[in-house]
């Protein structure tokens, strides 16, 4: 869970900075989104490449090994002298992003027991939402305080204690369910997977489309001060907390019911916000249902991967993290276009279309279908 939270907020903490980050290296909000989008699209292809081509080593290896590439990436964007070198380093962070996460996201199943998987899978889920309730509002309070680049130094040392703790507590993981390409090749031509693609892909894409640009949105429209964009961050984040274990609790009852009303929630919130979100108790307001509904988003979707490949837990979750990381940098791109050619309001009503598109097909693709009985996901 350190170790995910680690990475996540290094992943999303430019959304805080975005601002003095763009002013630092004087470019736009929209030039310095690819901040966001290339670890998304190196995550995406380093999913499987570092999965397979590392399949026959020790998990508890690996995972220390990408924390010590998270860390270096870390130092170096503190250090970054130019926007190249940044991009640089975001590409290290992709590269710990595709490989942390196809390994780690799926192993609550080898470190409980059969019947705690539910939760511990929630436990480890529970560093998405809490990167944006600590991570994200720190960073920028800390940026506020001592400068962009200070944040970034403060994750290095964090990521080398992570490290040590991975090193001093985590048992030996030897590989199991070794993953081959042709074991990805035959899960795609799983319906069940197909369905978990098209919904994370579609659902992705409308959140960090959206969330990448939501400090511009509350700076802009609802005129917030820096300070106050901290607050805010700060209570999404505790409100996706709180979504994480909701879904941690609703996913063995209706694992689509969950998936569906996020995505629907998650619609209602974006599309609002240009309406009512000018206001602050109107933006704060659909912060918290946004964070509600992102937080159960990441649990809903690796568990949709993991129930429908219950023979290849790792090669399910590779799938999980490449899809989710490549419409991770195409919603940042595609907002990063939007913001530039029109406003922030406008990219949270292309995002709320998005996310209602998934909602419906998702409700059109799995029916009635009982996903505890039938085939809907496993």
């Amino acid at each position: 869970m350190m170790g995910i939270f680690s990475i996540v907020t290094t992943e999303i903490l430019p959304i805080g900075l975005l601002n003095p980050i763009a002013s630092g290296f004087n470019i736009s909000e929209g030039t310095a989104g690819w901040m966001m989008t290339v670890p998304g699209i190196v995550a995406a292809i380093a999913a499987p490449a570092v999965t397979v081509a590392t399949r026959w080593l020790d998990r508890r290896l690996m995972l220390a090994a990408l924390m010590v590439l998270l860390a270096l990436a870390d130092f170096l964007s503190a250090l970054a002298p130019t926007y190249s070198v940044m991009l640089i380093a975001r590409v290290l962070v992709g590269i710990t992003i595709g490989g942390f996460w196809s390994i780690g996201a799926g192993l609550a199943g080898r470190l409980v027991k059969p019947g705690q998987v539910s939760t511990a899978t929630a436990v480890i889920f529970a560093a998405v939402p809490m990167g944006s309730v600590l991570g994200v509002p720190a960073g920028t309070l800390i940026g506020d305080l001592a400068g962009w680049r200070a944040p970034f130094i403060v994750m290095g040392v964090l990521t080398l204690g992570v490290l040590a703790a991975l090193l001093a507590t985590l048992p030996r993981l030897p590989a199991q369910q070794v993953t081959y390409l042709r074991v990805l090749r035959v899960l795609l031509r799983n319906t069940n997977i197909r369905i978990a693609l098209i919904a994370t892909s579609l659902i992705v894409i409308a959140h960090f489309g959206t969330y990448t640009y939501v400090t511009p949105f509350l700076e802009q429209a609802t005129h917030l001060d820096p300070g106050l964009v901290s607050a805010f961050l700060l209570t999404y984040g505790a409100a996706g907390i709180a979504g994480n274990f909701i879904a941690g609790r609703t996913i063995p009852l209706s694992l689509p019911a969950t998936f569906i009303t996020a995505a629907a929630m998650l619609a209602a919130a974006t599309l609002l916000l240009p309406i009512i979100g000018t206001s602050t108790i109107g933006a704060l307001g659909l912060l918290i249902v946004w964070g509600l509904a992102y937080g159960a988003i990441p649990a809903s979707s690796q568990s949709w991967f993991s129930r429908s490949a219950p023979q290849a837990q790792e090669a399910a979750t590779v799938l999980f993290t490449s899809s989710f990381q490549a419409t991770f940098a195409i919603g940042a791109l595609c907002g990063g276009v939007i913001v530039d050619a029109t406003s922030p309001s406008t990219v949270m009503i292309v995002g709320a279309a998005v996310a209602a598109l998934m909602a419906t097909t998702l409700l059109v693709l799995t029916g009635n279908t009982n996903p505890r009985r039938g085939t809907t996901c496993g």
